[in-house]
């Protein structure tokens, strides 16, 4: 039994389903973890969708900024961009079940036996793991509850930046999940920021990458989200493994063994 964990599939079905070929994937023997944004951009995301819901229990999954902007759109009527690939999923058939599935996936996953922790975005140096957990399960309740529409109407915003134990309701909850789901730069005090989404060498005045800062406690964090880092933590002050390596922009689609700590790579197909 191995358990893969996979980057960022953003709709790259085709990528996904030659990635688990590529590995050998047994969904009677072996485990994916996936670091959410299965949706989005690339021209399968139905079939990512519908995929992954399909291997059950041998696939973990949490949520994405992308897979919450499916959500927003289905539940409180997000307006679409132009570069989104999500109609398909919106009316299909089985949109219902699907998205009721998705909802439902965690913002953090946390195997003590693998010594692993996996999250889209990252884990804020301030919260323990304990915290981290506690708050990731507030959001959890909300969007897999009767208010879920409401939440995602309001989820949107970069406001407040900075996490408060005194912050309450819809303030509380978009920094919870802005830091799951969005962070990439912070600085010391805790503020997030927003804007620079490329390299390293992009952090502004004041800010460093997430995993830069020491921890109190030594998690190993899997995750996504940072297509820029191209796999790679740098001068990793904590246990970090980067799995997004931009398989939508053409890149290629990652799988780590979390065991064994092999890599394997299916570089992006050819598109028209």
């Amino acid at each position: 039994m191995s358990t893969y964990a996979i980057g960022d599939l953003q709709g790259c079905y085709a990528e996904f389903a030659a990635l688990l070929e590529r590995i050998a994937f047994d969904p009677r023997r072996d485990r994916l973890w996936l670091v959410g944004d299965l949706v989005n951009r690339g021209p399968g995301s139905l079939d990512c969708l519908r995929a992954v819901k399909a291997l059950g229990d041998s696939a973990r999954v949490v949520l994405g900024n992308h897979d919450l902007h499916l959500l927003a759109a289905a539940w409180a009527d997000a307006p679409l961009k132009r570069s989104d690939t999500l109609q398909p999923i919106l009316e299909a058939d089985d949109r219902d079940e699907l998205l009721d599935w998705l909802r439902r996936q965690p913002l953090l996953v946390h195997d003590a036996e693998l010594d692993a922790v996996m999250v889209h975005a990252g884990l804020p140096p301030h919260w323990s793991l304990k915290q981290a957990s506690t708050y990731a399960a507030e959001a959890e309740a909300v969007l897999r509850g009767d208010a879920v529409s409401d939440f995602l109407a309001s989820m949107y915003g970069n406001s407040p930046a900075r996490w408060t134990d005194d912050l309450e309701g819809i303030e509380r909850l978009r920094v919870i999940v802005n830091t799951f789901t969005r962070m990439r730069f912070i600085a010391a005090d805790g503020t997030l920021d927003f804007d620079a989404k490329e390299g390293l060498d992009s952090a502004p005045e004041g800010f460093a990458p997430w995993f830069t800062y020491t921890r109190h406690d030594d998690p190993r964090i899997v995750f996504g989200h940072w297509a820029a880092l191209q796999g790679m933590t740098p001068d990793a002050r904590v246990r970090a493994l980067a799995l997004d390596t931009g398989c939508v922009w053409g890149s290629e689609l990652t799988a780590v063994d979390l065991e064994s700590g092999e890599r394997y790579v299916e570089p992006a197909h050819p598109r028209r």
